[in-house]
């Protein structure tokens, strides 16, 4: 059965990000190019008794095939329908690249990451390290996308599409966090759990310098969440992870339904208030009924908005909610055209595939077309 279809349109990436945002602070991507990687070697697994027939095991060729290559070189799933009955942990490699052009079909029953790309890498979901850009991808799945867990720094994602599935987001956070100077833009959300998520319970640590800019969403349950009272998520030690300079900017759409779920929600911990949380150029808006609220809780901004409070002496707050009944103005924006238009399975059903995009955000093209 399939349970989560990832395309990366491109994994291997340039070292220079000609757009990056000025929160970036160095260059994103490897520093080895995939041609130079491809000029070293190319492992295919194929090569390494892969079968695509949608029903062989290709966990041991996998792995195979990226310890031939994991010094230097590209591991290659040639398109085809492949299945995965066992996890694959690829862990300690260096100046390598992954390129997954066919579909791996879940047919295994364990827990967590089908492919786990430990040590300088990401897994397609989560990922955490220092200098990745990730872009001109779309998913389709019953969990998160591109989220960004601790340590991390110098992190930018762009050009995203989230087609039905449980959106972008950071963490869970826990103890001794550190993330730093991370960029999400340009993200199309339809049908997910939110359009973006900061999530924890308890610890201690740090997140600093977060732009969160261009974002249109329709028909999601959340739009922005940060809830550092996951419930989700066992209670860790510590008074609660610091959230400073969280700048939101630039989301247009609709959430579901407003008065269920309002699109703005910034739960911070008592213990250490977030600060610097900038929400500008917001106008999202509800599907259903006629109104919506904002939630805050030891929330503070450099720029008043919504429930967010204003002042130097940043002090816990009990949770405070404001409602709205008039659309704000500029609340429109278009679809994306590859929208999966219904639900049609469920937790152990196949997830539909849709065909891969031109665009992966509206009015733009992929910033590369193919990994080179």
């Amino acid at each position: 059965m399939l349970l989560a279809s990832l395309w990366l349109a491109l994994w291997a990436l340039p070292a220079l990000v000609a757009s990056q945002s000025a929160d970036i602070i160095t260059s994103v991507g490897p520093k080895t190019s995939i041609a130079a990687k491809r000029a070293i070697r190319t492992c295919n697994i194929t090569s390494y008794g892969a079968v695509a027939d949608g029903k062989t095991d290709i966990s041991t060729a996998l792995k195979a095939a990226f310890n031939a290559c994991k010094s230097g070189g590209v591991v290659v799933i040639p398109n085809g329908n492949y299945a995965l009955a066992n996890w694959v942990t690829l862990s300690g490699g260096n100046a390598w690249a992954l390129q997954l052009d066919g579909i791996i079909y879940r047919n295994g029953t364990a827990g967590g990451n089908m492919i786990f790309i430990e040590h300088g890498g990401l897994d397609g979901i989560d990922v955490w390290s220092t200098n990745i850009w990730i872009h001109d991808i779309m998913v389709t799945n019953k969990d998160e996308y591109v989220t960004v867990k601790s340590p991390a720094r110098n992190i930018l994602v762009e050009q995203i599409y989230c087609n039905w599935s449980g959106g972008c987001a950071m963490g869970s956070l826990g103890s001794d966090t550190n993330i730093s100077a991370v960029t999400y833009k340009d993200v199309y959300t339809w049908s997910s759990n939110q359009m973006y998520m900061i999530k924890s319970n308890g610890g201690n640590g740090t997140v600093s310098d977060v732009v969160l800019e261009n974002f249109i969403g329709h028909g999601n349950a959340y739009s922005l969440n940060i809830d550092q009272y996951w419930s989700s998520e066992s209670t860790v030690a510590g008074n609660g992870v610091q959230l400073s300079s969280i700048k939101i900017n630039n989301w247009t759409g609709t959430e579901a339904n407003g008065a269920q779920r309002g699109p703005v929600r910034v739960i911070c911990a008592d213990g250490a208030p977030c600060t610097g949380v900038d929400i500008k150029d917001f106008a999202m808006w509800t599907e259903t009924g006629n109104g919506q609220w904002y939630a805050c809780r030891s929330a503070y901004t450099d720029s008043p908005s919504f429930c967010l409070k204003d002042s130097s002496d940043h002090v816990s707050y009990s949770a405070t909610t404001s409602t709205a009944t008039v659309a704000p103005t500029g609340y429109q924006a278009p679809k994306m055209s590859a929208d999966l238009a219904t639900l049609t399975w469920g937790t152990t059903a196949i997830i539909p595939i849709p065909a891969i995009p031109t665009s992966f955000f509206l009015g733009t093209s992929p910033l590369k077309p193919l990994a080179d």
